[in-house]
């Protein structure tokens, strides 16, 4: 039997994931120590970036060849625009983060160098390419998730964070996401698979730099 896509970016993208795993804010996630002006230039971009997010997975929907495809990817940019609104109404109210402080704070260059690689994919590409581009998101943040889990500090300031991303119905998401890419990869010719590695590829390093864009507080540097 052939290696599935999966598989083959997974192991091709491993070193990256394990930079993530073991990079200062992941560490300090775990162990709550995390400062709070990081976690929330993470969640005020990470609010901007899924409304970006929602709009490339409605794109991989207008594309999907199957309806259930449709459906799956149409319900995942519904669910990333209903997870953006809980962060006002939850994560927002909980770490202090006022409705001006959201409206008032730019895309990042990280966040915003991930947002128009999203969309630009999601226009641009064929339907397995924006896969391989979105899935990244999915699967990373389910591993991170359970990994933290697996060490965090508890109680940690930052438990709802993490019980969410490392819990079972997130995790089937994450599933099905996978499912799709390798059902569309296994279609695909041999140029869109060579594409397909690249967009997967960078969207693992765009990982890395939104990460690490909060935890040195990164913003624009000249006005």
């Amino acid at each position: 039997m052939s290696e599935t896509f999966s598989s083959a970016a997974w192991s091709r993208t491993l070193p990256i994931f394990e930079a993530i795993r073991t990079m200062p804010f992941v560490t300090a996630l775990a162990d709550g120590t995390l400062p709070l002006d990081r976690f929330r230039h993470f969640i005020i971009q990470d609010s901007h970036y899924l409304i970006a997010f929602a709009r490339a997975l409605a794109l991989a929907a207008a594309k999907a060849p199957e309806a259930a495809e449709i459906v799956q990817f149409s319900r995942a940019a519904h669910d990333s625009v209903v997870v953006e609104r809980a962060l006002h109404d939850d994560y927002f109210v909980r770490f202090g983060i006022a409705p001006e402080d959201f409206t008032q704070t730019p895309l990042s260059p990280v966040c915003d160098h991930y947002v128009n690689f999203l969309v630009a994919k999601g226009f641009a590409e064929p339907y397995p390419v924006v896969l391989a581009a979105t899935l990244p998101c999915f699967w990373i943040y389910a591993e991170v998730g359970r990994d933290i889990l697996a060490r965090a500090v508890r109680p940690n300031p930052y438990d709802a964070w993490i019980d969410t991303y490392a819990g079972e119905e997130f995790h089937d998401v994450v599933r099905a996401a996978i499912a799709a890419t390798d059902r569309a990869a296994a279609q695909a010719d041999p140029l869109t698979l060579v594409a397909m590695h690249a967009a997967y590829r960078r969207a693992c390093q765009l990982e890395w730099m939104f990460w690490d864009s909060a935890w040195r507080l990164a913003d624009w540097p000249v006005g």
